[in-house]
C-alpha cells in the first residue's frame, strides 16, 4: 500500500455553480461553440488554490424521449442538450474537498462538427480550453466574474492541471503543447497571452490521432482494460511517444485499469446515473466475454470504476500541481496501490522523471537470443507481432497513419524449453556506453502474452571492460485477456543495482543488458530499460522547435506548369529531429526520412507539380505526415496540397447499336463522351428502370446468368423483373477505356423454349448521386420460337 491515499476526501466543504458566456467562433467550425463551465470549489481553503480543468470527449450532443439525436448543435427544437460536462462532478467534488478549484467545460459545439476537420477536433478543443483559462486569468486579476466564479476560492493559474476524456484527452494534450509552443495563428482560436502554467495532464481513455504528445508537460494516461470505444488503447503513445523529446524530466505515466470501460468515468455517459441515453461501450453483441462482460470477475461496476479513476486523478493532481512526491509510487511503476481504488486492479509504468536511458530499442542495438522488431511492419509481415495467434492487440503498437512506420521498435524473444545448464540469454549491446551512475535500480518495461504466469528471468549488466553482474530476478504475469481486448501491455519491473556495485561494475560505462530465462518457457517484448531512482525532478521546459503541417487547396488552371508545396511552419527555438512520411502517389508505399528542423529553415519540403489543361480529370493531392523524434514537438501532424479539377465533366450520350434482338442475342448501346478526360478512370452509372406503359419487362431469367452475377451479384431465381434484381434501384457501372471516348454496353439475353411476348428493358443514365436524370433508352427482345 502507498504511504498516502489520494482517494480520500479532503478537509474542505465544497460549493458548486455554473457559468455561461457568449459563444465563440473557432477556425474551421461554421457554428459557434458554447462557453459553459461547471465550477466546484473548496470553501475556506487559504490562499490561491490550484486549478483543475476538465474537458469531456465526443459523445451525442442532444436527446429527447426517443433517445439520442444526431450530432448537431445547437440542439434542434424538441430536444435537450446532453450535459457531458457535468459528468465529472464526482471527481470535481473530491478534488475540491482537497483544495482544488475545478471547472468542467462543455464542448458539444465541437463534437457536432469535429469529424469534418482534418485533426478531428484537437486544435479546436485546445482553443476552447485556453479561451476558458484566459477568462479565469482575467477574473483572477479582478475582472468582472460570473457568480459561480466569485463564490469559488481564488484561483492560482500558475498551477493548472488539465483532465481530458477520450477526444478531450487529445484536446488537453494539445492545449498543454500550445501553451508552451504557440500554434500557427490561422489555425488557432485563441491569440491572447498565456497567463497560466500547465503543470500536468490526466488523459482518460484518450485518443491520440496525431501521436504527438506534449513532451515537457507531465502526464498520466488512464487506459481502461475494457475500453470498447478507443479499444486499441492508443493513449499509450502519450508515454511511449514522449521518449527522447524535450527535457525528459517530465514524468509520463500510464495506468492500466483492469475491468474499466470507456464511458463510465463520466456519469452522464453511464446508464442509471443520467437522464440522457447511455450505454456500456463494451458491447456483448459477439457473446459474453470472460474478462469484460458485465458480471465477469475482472469487470468493475460503474461506481467502482469512478472511485478508482478519481483516486488516480487525485494522485496526479497532488503530484503535478501540488508537488507531493508521496503519491508518485502510485503512478510511476513502483507497484503501490491505494485502498480507495479497491477493488480495481491497477498497474502502472512510466518514462521520464529520474530515469536515464539504458536500452531504447532501435536497429543500432545489437541483439542475440532475440531480435529488434519493427512495431508497425508492412502488411503481411510479422514485425513484433506474434504470428502464432490472431488475438494479438498491443497498446504499444497502436497504428498511426502510415504502414509500415519506421522509427518504432521493441526487442522480442521467445524460449520454449529451459534447462539447468542454461537457456541462452537475450543480450542487448548498445552502440555507445551508457551511464546509470546515481541510479538505485534498473527499471524495465516488459510485455508478456496475456493469461500467462510465472514468466521469470534474471537481469544482468556488463560494462565496457567486460565485468558482469547479475542484478536479480524478475517475475511477470500476463494480464487477463481475450481476442476482444488490448492486453499485451508492458509491466514495469525493477532490480536494484546493489550487485553491480558489489561486483565492481563501472556504472558509468554500461555496454550490455541481458535477460536470462529462468522459466520453462516464455515470450517477451522489451519496450525499454532505464536507470531509475526515486523522487520527482523539477520539469525543465526545453527550447524546442515546433512543426505544423498545413493544408493548401488550389485550382488546376487551364495552362502552364506549377509546383505547389505542403505548407510547413517551424516555430519555437533550437533544433530537433522529426521523421517525415510521404505516401507515394499510388498509395502503395510510404517514403520516410529523418529531418533536422529549426525555425527559419525549409528542411521539410513536400511538393506536387501540376500541368494545367482544359480536360476534366480527378483532383490531385500530395499528403505528408510528421512525427517528433528527438528534441522537437509536433502540432498538426498531417499536411496536404489538394489540386482541384476546375474543368466541367463531359456529357455522356447513348445511342442504340442493336436495341431490338431475338432472344439469345445481346442488346447493345454505344456510350460517347463529349470530349476526352484527363484521368485513367471514367465511368457511367447505368440504371435499369421499371418498364412503363404495360409492356412485359425482361426478367432475371431472360439474361445471361454470368452477366447477372458479375453486374449485380445476383441469381436468376426467383424470377423477377430485371429492374427489381435488388429491392432498391438496380444499376451497374460501365468504365470507359483509358483515353477513349466511346464504349459499348450490352445486355446479353438467353434463349429458352417458352413462348413469350415481346419483352422490354429500359436503361437510364444516372448522375453521381444515383438519380435517373439522364436520357432513357429502350430495348426489345423477341421470342425465338
Amino acid at each position: 500500500m502507498n504511504a498516502v491515499d489520494p482517494g480520500l476526501p479532503g478537509p474542505y466543504r465544497t460549493v458548486s455553480g455554473e457559468y455561461t458566456l457568449p459563444s465563440v467562433r473557432l477556425p474551421g467550425y461554421p457554428t459557434a461553440v458554447e462557453m459553459r463551465g461547471t465550477v466546484v470549489s473548496p470553501v475556506g481553503a487559504p490562499g490561491k488554490r490550484p486549478v483543475a480543468l476538465f474537458l469531456h470527449g465526443r459523445h451525442a450532443t442532444c436527446y429527447n424521449a426517443k433517445g439520442a439525436a444526431p450530432l448537431v448543435w445547437p440542439c434542434p427544437r424538441g430536444t435537450r442538450p446532453i450535459l457531458s460536462h457535468r459528468g465529472y462532478l464526482h471527481t470535481q467534488k473530491l478534488l475540491a474537498s482537497q483544495g482544488h478549484v475545478t471547472v468542467s467545460i462543455s464542448a458539444n459545439g465541437i463534437n457536432a462538427q469535429d469529424n469534418d476537420t482534418m485533426d478531428l477536433g484537437a486544435q479546436a478543443r485546445s482553443s476552447l480550453v485556453r479561451l476558458h483559462l484566459a477568462r479565469w486569468a482575467a477574473w483572477s486579476r479582478g475582472g468582472t466574474a460570473p457568480d459561480a466564479v466569485r463564490r469559488a476560492a481564488p484561483a492560482d493559474l500558475s498551477r493548472v492541471l488539465l483532465v481530458g476524456h477520450s477526444r478531450g484527452g487529445e484536446g488537453v494534450n494539445r492545449a498543454a503543447l500550445d501553451s508552451l509552443h504557440r500554434p500557427p495563428a490561422a489555425e488557432d482560436g485563441y491569440h491572447g497571452p498565456v497567463s497560466w502554467t500547465i503543470r500536468g495532464t490526466v488523459l482518460i481513455g484518450p485518443t491520440i490521432f496525431g501521436q504527438n504528445p506534449a513532451p515537457d508537460v507531465p502526464s498520466l494516461t488512464l487506459l481502461p482494460g475494457c475500453d470498447g470505444d478507443v479499444s486499441n488503447l492508443q493513449g499509450q503513445i502519450y508515454v511511449d511517444g514522449a521518449r527522447g523529446s524535450g527535457s525528459v524530466t517530465a514524468l509520463h505515466s500510464a495506468a492500466y485499469l483492469m475491468g474499466a470501460n470507456h464511458n463510465y468515468f463520466n456519469s452522464e455517459w453511464t446508464p442509471g446515473q443520467t437522464k440522457a441515453p447511455a450505454e456500456d461501450d463494451f458491447g456483448s453483441f459477439d457473446g459474453p466475454d470472460r474478462v469484460c462482460s458485465p458480471g465477469a470477475a475482472p469487470r468493475l461496476t460503474a461506481t467502482q470504476q469512478q472511485k478508482a479513476g478519481n483516486t488516480y486523478i487525485a494522485a496526479a493532481a497532488r503530484l503535478f500541481a501540488g508537488g507531493d512526491d508521496r503519491v508518485r509510487p502510485l503512478l510511476d511503476g513502483s507497484g503501490r496501490s491505494a485502498p480507495s481504488a479497491a477493488p480495481a486492479r491497477v498497474f502502472t509504468h512510466a518514462v521520464g522523471g529520474h530515469r536515464t536511458p539504458v536500452v531504447v530499442p532501435d536497429p543500432s542495438v545489437a541483439v542475440t537470443g532475440g531480435s529488434v522488431c519493427l512495431q508497425i511492419p508492412a502488411e503481411h509481415t510479422s514485425g513484433c507481432q506474434d504470428r502464432d495467434t490472431t488475438d494479438w492487440n498491443s497498446a504499444h503498437f497502436a497504428r498511426w497513419k502510415v504502414t509500415p512506420e519506421e522509427g518504432r521498435y521493441a526487442v522480442t524473444a521467445r524460449w520454449a524449453a529451459w534447462s539447468r545448464s542454461g537457456t541462452p540469454p537475450v543480450r542487448m549491446t548498445v552502440p555507445d556506453p551508457v551511464s546509470v551512475a546515481g541510479s538505485e535500480a534498473l527499471a524495465l518495461r516488459i510485455a508478456v502474452p496475456p493469461n500467462t504466469r510465472d514468466n521469470r528471468m534474471d537481469v544482468a549488466v556488463t560494462d565496457t571492460s567486460g565485468r558482469r553482474a547479475v542484478l536479480g530476478g524478475v517475475r511477470i504475469d500476463g494480464l487477463p485477456g481475450t481476442g476482444r481486448i488490448t492486453a499485451h501491455w508492458a509491466r514495469e519491473v525493477r532490480v536494484p543495482l546493489t550487485a553491480a556495485n558489489t561486483a565492481g561494475v563501472d556504472l558509468r560505462n554500461i555496454r550490455a543488458l541481458e535477460l536470462v530465462p529462468r522459466s520453462m518457457r516464455g515470450q517477451i517484448w522489451l519496450m525499454d530499460a532505464w536507470g531509475w531512482r526515486p523522487g520527482t525532478p523539477a520539469v525543465q521546459n526545453s527550447e524546442l522547435p515546433r512543426v505544423d503541417l498545413g493544408m493548401l487547396t488550389v485550382q488546376e488552371g487551364d495552362a502552364g506548369v506549377r509546383t505547389y508545396r505542403v505548407p510547413v511552419t517551424v516555430s519555437g527555438k533550437g533544433s530537433g529531429q522529426v521523421r517525415l512520411f510521404v505516401p507515394t502517389p499510388d498509395g502503395e508505399q510510404v517514403v520516410s526520412e529523418l529531418v533536422t528542423v529549426a525555425p527559419g529553415t525549409a528542411a521539410v519540403d513536400v511538393s506536387i507539380t501540376v500541368e494545367g489543361n482544359t480536360r476534366y480529370g480527378n483532383d490531385l493531392s500530395r499528403t505528408a505526415y510528421v512525427k517528433a523524434v528527438r528534441n522537437a514537438a509536433v502540432g498538426s501532424d498531417r499536411g496536404r496540397v489538394l489540386v482541384e479539377n476546375d474543368d466541367p465533366m463531359p456529357t455522356i450520350s447513348i445511342v442504340p447499336v442493336s436495341d431490338s434482338v431475338t432472344e439469345g442475342a445481346a442488346l447493345t448501346w454505344r456510350l460517347s463522351l463529349s470530349e476526352p478526360v484527363d484521368t485513367g478512370y471514367f465511368a457511367a452509372n447505368i440504371g435499369i428502370a421499371p418498364v412503363t406503359g404495360g409492356s412485359p419487362e425482361l426478367s432475371t431469367r431472360d439474361v445471361d446468368p454470368v452477366w447477372l452475377g458479375e453486374q449485380f451479384w445476383a441469381s436468376p431465381s426467383p424470377e423477377r423483373p430485371l429492374s427489381k434484381t435488388w429491392p432498391a434501384y438496380t444499376s451497374f457501372v460501365a468504365e470507359f477505356p483509358v483515353g477513349g471516348t466511346e464504349m459499348d454496353i450490352t445486355v446479353p439475353t438467353v434463349a429458352d423454349a417458352e413462348r413469350e411476348p415481346v419483352e422490354t428493358v429500359t436503361l437510364a443514365l444516372l448522375d453521381e448521386d444515383g438519380n435517373g436524370t439522364g436520357p432513357e433508352v429502350r430495348g426489345t427482345v423477341r421470342d425465338a420460337s
